[in-house]
């Protein structure tokens, strides 16, 4: 169970039982093998209904789509450990439904899911090259439609995307030893850039824009098409999906000077080849193994990976065994078959983010969808729900921040990271337990669409022991204490059940389904719930 809470949205009986059968590793390779569930086409079925009389998709709308299409996954999807890994590289690379320039085009965001799911278990590099091309990201960190520096105009570059696909998508702020350590110079960590490699990089990330069958001719059409997408006249239904073209018309020939490489100004503007160069250099540099590799830790098994578990996954990445970089399958799987990620210690194990917390829940009580599209809702608000919600996050520098020490904590003493306590406060944990009290009792969403199923925890009611014990059997791997299960039997045995009659089964039912409540809302409450050991 600790193993699937690590590399699922939570365990289930069937995943127990097929880990005990065959193993941890060959799971994994099972996992891997598994079809991918394509989050693209399930915004395709759901916007048929609301297409117009012309059958054409309007690109826009179905904003909820993609959240819909995330938590059926997470809740029923086989893949699971393809979409904790797509989960996973949401929070490194984000973009948000929250930007009214990506929300308008949420069929985009859709295959944004797909496309990590798929490079996410590919090469680094290839995903950093479609993570760079990709329409959305384009939109949200403002490089689509950037264009070469005019003296006349005084325009210069967007550094935008030149900044954060180094600070936040391959090497970050300071210079790395393998082991994920700082590089120091005389005491104080050395950064990786400056602002003049930004300016550089920022000059690579011209002349990308939307993909239209006009590219790349030199025409009217062709400016249409990199300022507008359109295309004779009209936004193309693919634009958010199709990866950005490089149009040499808007792409700088001024050189190019970033992180200690040089691209020669160009006689010929080549977007595609300083792309090329730019993104081999992000991908090659010694820093990007550790930097993503420590991250990954931190959102599969630990917040506070030792030097060797961060340097044992940065060699991984290194070379795969078989003198391949940037294989991600590999870096996952050594993640989580690391021997830390098996053992335990006094400070492993990191916060269940409230997102892991629900899907944990649901999984764990077999919820099902009424409408059968997951309509699991709006879950950012903190004080009347998660405060977290997939796709939603607030910012480019997500929920929360990888290396985040909670000031004031017994944590922050011994100098311990606990990003998943940014977005803990008093306001969001009473949010908490009052939204889960409601999914506990009614379920989740509009119209509770999504209800959990409580038939083996009704048939144990009558005994609070048996049902607490039921209980903690799928939410917790042996983490809770004999002094809290104690507690919450007690807790349950003192709701009564009246004796049952002929003409009283309502109110027996009742007081069974008021214990089963009880049960599971005060383990989902308990702090052994909400940290991942």
């Amino acid at each position: 169970m600790r193993f699937l809470t690590q590399a699922t949205f939570g365990p289930v009986e069937a995943d127990i039982e097929r880990v005990m059968t065959i193993g941890y590793s060959a799971w994994i390779d099972e996992q891997f093998a598994l079809p991918a569930f394509s989050h693209l086409a399930y915004w395709d079925a759901r916007d048929a209904g609301i297409r117009g009389p012309d059958g054409k998709s309007p690109n826009f709308g179905g904003h909820e789509h993609p959240v819909e299409s995330f938590w059926k996954q997470a809740v029923t999807g086989p893949d699971q450990l393809r979409h904790r890994v797509t989960f996973a590289l949401s929070q490194i690379f984000v973009i948000s439904l929250l930007d009214s320039g990506v929300s308008g085009v949420s069929r985009g965001a859709a295959a944004w899911l797909d496309m990590l799911g798929r490079d996410g278990l590919g090469n680094y590099r290839v995903l950093l090259e479609s993570v760079s091309r990709s329409p959305i990201m384009g939109m949200y960190l403002s490089h689509i439609r950037n264009q070469k520096a005019d003296l006349a105009t005084g325009r210069v570059p967007d550094e935008n995307f030149a900044r954060e696909v180094m600070q936040l998508f391959s090497i970050g702020l300071v210079e790395l030893n393998e082991d994920g350590t700082p590089r120091t110079s005389r005491g104080v960590p050395i950064e990786t850039y400056s602002a003049a490699d930004v300016a550089g990089m920022a000059r690579v990330f011209t002349g990308w824009s939307w993909a239209c069958p006009t590219w790349p001719n030199i025409s009217e059409e062709t400016r249409l098409c990199f300022l507008a997408g359109n295309d004779s006249g009209r936004a193309g239904p693919d634009r958010g999906i199709n990866l950005m073209r490089g149009f040499s018309q808007f792409h700088s020939t001024e050189d190019k000077k970033f992180l200690g490489t040089t691209i020669p100004a160009q006689a010929q503007a080549a977007p595609d080849a300083s792309l090329r160069v730019a993104l081999d250099t992000l991908a090659n540099h010694r820093n990007t193994g550790p930097f993503i590799g420590k991250q990954l830790i931190q959102r599969f098994v630990t917040s506070n990976p030792s030097p060797t578990y961060v340097r044992d996954v940065a060699l991984v990445f290194a070379n795969n065994g078989n003198g391949v970089r940037g294989d991600m399958k590999a870096v996952i799987k050594a993640v989580l078959m690391h021997p830390e990620a098996r053992t335990q210690s006094d400070i492993s194990g990191k916060v269940r983010e409230p997102v892991l917390r629900l899907s944990a829940f649901l999984r764990a009580f077999s919820a099902t969808s009424s409408s059968g599209y997951f309509k699991v809702g709006y879950t950012n608000d903190p004080g009347s729900s998660l405060g977290q919600m997939p796709l939603y996050a607030p910012s480019v520098f997500n929920f929360y921040r990888p290396g985040y020490v909670a000031p004031g904590t017994t944590s922050a003493a011994r100098n311990l990271l606990a990003p998943e306590l940014q977005i803990a406060n008093e306001t969001a944990a009473a949010g908490y337990v009052n939204y889960m009290r409601d999914a506990v009792a009614m379920g989740v969403g509009p119209q509770r669409d999504v209800k959990p199923d409580y038939a083996a925890e009704l048939a144990l009611a009558t005994d609070p022991t048996a049902l607490v014990d039921s209980v903690l059997s799928k939410l917790t791997y042996g983490s809770v204490g004999d002094a809290l299960r104690k507690d919450i039997i007690d807790t349950v045995g003192r709701s009564p059940i009246p004796p049952a009659t002929a003409t009283n089964q309502a109110a027996v039912n009742t007081a069974k389904r008021t214990r089963v409540n009880i049960a599971v809302l005060l383990v989902l409450a308990s702090p052994e719930f909400a940290v991942q050991r």
